[in-house]
């Protein structure tokens, strides 16, 4: 993986396709490159590290064409390095390739027997020799059905032919989407590498392949029989992809935080009759017996809340599942258990692939994405969108609170369908998910108080964050963050497990963060709190005005959020552990928005 580009157009291409690139880069990416065709020639210039090292190469090279393809590449096979970095070529043919190519080991042998040389450590490079190989004695089409037929595992490619003038893309477990304008076509790996140059996309399906010609396109289907599929408008727009007064895409993007959350519900709420409903969801709730939810990383811990809500409101068992090992559970087939797969993308691979394991125990399938038009999305009973608009920043932000947000009404949703929330508390959860966007503000408004709490923080080697109940999976969560844009090492606990382990770490150099509303459970925490101190630890308590009017104890810091139902606590005490991490990363100079070996959008396996 990382990120690809392909236009056709009757004008140089070359501009675009470094726009296209950059649009690309929130997926992260260490190296990139460019093939054009020139003259029946095919010229590739690659460069590792950032676009502009590209672009100095571009610079000195006097080189366009009106055909080409562009790649980010985030390393899976093979270091970082410019011949690792892609296109790939072969005698005849350029591709750039997303996926991983599980089979690549024993088609390269074959490749190497036949006489073909590899340039490269990349699994990629076998699907350029081997459409070349197939090109001997078949038509274009033909070579590129024989060629997908032996790749097995995950792809999304774009493919030159050096002396054709079309433009060819392929998927299978990775998206892949042609853009549509009055002179150009386009391939790219969302909407937001097409938003500079087209609203019009069709957004291919599992097994399609394309042939893009000056004036035409066809598709073809897994079993290479031509199709026509829905053309859409994309609602994106390019200056969303800007980061306005902002110093980070991050920033950004928790600042929208209000607003996201007050449209996500608006959907869905009534605020005169304080009442929840999803229409879309034709769901018999009374028959459901079981929930079980399927996520990776930051939507994971978006789940395992869930599981409190949905156990403690409505009595329902309630699973959280890392989506890459569900697939190696036998769960019991059941059309009373509803399985509810999160991804911000909808394109995840390992919760793709749950998902399709799921299917197969014909559960009822239930997806949250921010994409209406993503894999996940389409290969669901019943999808809904969180509706938190192109997120940029690699770490997660306003598509957790929104998933949050999105699964809290659906607790309400089924709480009133089974008779086990009255009208009365509805109204009252109602009237805490209305404030949440006003309570969100008012936590911004602290941000210079979190902006020096971090500085407590920053210059740790490891930190350890701790709750109970609701607020255990938000400690991960905010270890997550962390560790993930200002590379320090981070834990997340229950604050009970502490005593079974972690302890042995405290020192008068371990920050250790405690999330600690004040709810039933808060007495247990301080408890905790008070054998850190013993121990010499250093503290910082995340609690409310109710919960540090219980604190006699002076010398820890503190932050201090507004009273709200316990219901969304959990929505609400997101803000400050984002900001820190945020403020953390900004002290440590790190690159915010592209940390580093991570990418936005993880398709493959």
């Amino acid at each position: 993986m990382c990120g690809i580009f392909g236009v056709l157009s009757n004008k140089p291409v070359v501009s675009k396709i470094i726009q296209g690139l950059h649009k690309l880069e929130y997926r992260g990416y260490d190296s990139s490159g460019i093939s054009l065709v020139v003259d029946q020639k095919i010229q590739t210039i690659r460069a590792k590290g950032k676009l502009i090292n590209l672009k100095k190469k571009l610079s000195n090279k006097n080189i366009d064409g009106t055909l080409g393809i562009g790649h980010t590449r985030w390393a899976t096979h093979g270091i970082p390095s410019t011949n690792n970095a892609h296109p790939h070529n072969s005698a005849n043919v350029s591709i750039v390739h997303n996926g991983i190519i599980e089979n690549y080991s024993y088609l390269k042998k074959e490749l190497l027997k036949k006489g073909y040389e590899f340039k490269s450590e990349t699994d990629s490079e076998v699907i350029a020799h081997l459409i070349d190989l197939n090109l001997k004695n078949s038509s274009h089409e033909q070579a590129l059905k024989k060629t997908l037929t032996r790749l097995e595992g995950a792809f999304a490619i774009a493919i030159l032919f050096k002396d054709q003038n079309f433009l060819v893309g392929a998927r299978k477990g990775s998206p892949l989407a042609i853009g549509i304008s009055d002179k150009s076509f386009y391939l790219g790996s969302d909407s937001i590498a097409l938003s500079p140059f087209t609203q019009k996309i069709i957004y291919m399906e599992e097994g399609d392949s394309v042939f893009i010609y000056k004036d035409k396109f066809n598709i073809y289907d897994a079993k290479f029989k031509k199709v026509n599929r829905k053309l859409s408008m994309s609602s994106f727009s390019d200056s969303v992809s800007d980061k306005g007064n902002f110093d980070h895409f991050m920033q950004k993007e928790i600042f929208e935080q209000p607003n996201i959350i007050s449209n996500s519900l608006s959907r869905f709420l009534d605020p005169i009759n304080k009442k929840i409903s999803i229409p879309e969801l034709k769901i018999e709730w009374k028959k459901l017996k079981r929930i079980d939810l399927i996520a990776c990383g930051t939507s994971f811990y978006a789940s395992q809340i869930a599981t409190y809500w949905f156990e403690n409101y409505l009595g329902i068992p309630s699973s959280a599942h890392l989506a890459s090992e569900y697939r190696y559970k036998r769960a019991k087939k059941s059309s009373e258990s509803l399985s509810i797969f999160i991804s911000q993308s909808g394109e995840t691979a390992d919760t793709l692939a749950a998902l399709r394991h799921s299917k197969q125990n014909k559960n009822i399938i239930l997806s949250l994405v921010n994409n209406r038009e993503s894999s996940i999305a389409r290969e669901s009973n019943f999808y809904l969108t969180i509706e938190a608009g192109p997120e940029i920043g690699v770490a997660s932000t306003k598509a957790f609170t929104a998933q949050l947000s999105i699964l809290s009404c659906l607790c309400l949703v089924i709480g009133r369908d089974l008779g086990v929330i009255n009208q009365s508390k509805e109204k009252r959860l109602t009237e805490s998910l209305i404030e949440i966007p006003s309570n969100m503000s008012g936590i911004l408004d602290i941000r210079d108080e979190i902006k020096k709490l971090s500085k407590t923080i920053y210059k740790a080697k490891s930190v350890l964050y701790l709750g109970r109940g609701h607020c255990y999976p938000l400690a991960m969560e905010g270890a997550l963050k962390l560790k993930e844009i200002s590379y320090i090492h981070a834990e997340g606990y229950a604050s009970g497990e502490m005593k079974h382990g972690p302890i042995a770490l405290v020192d008068e150099k371990l920050p250790i963060v405690f999330i600690a509303p004040k709810n039933d459970l808060f007495e247990k925490n301080i408890s905790n709190m008070k054998e850190v101190l013993a121990r010499g630890g250093k503290v910082l308590l995340i609690t409310d005005n109710l919960g540090i009017n219980s604190i006699d104890d002076k010398s820890i810091k503190t932050l201090v959020l507004p009273d709200v139902n316990q219901f969304v606590q959990p929505i609400i005490f997101s803000l400050p552990i984002q900001l820190l991490a945020y403020y953390s990363a900004v002290f440590k100079k790190t690159d915010v928005d592209q940390p580093r070996n991570l990418a936005k959008s993880v398709t493959v396996e």
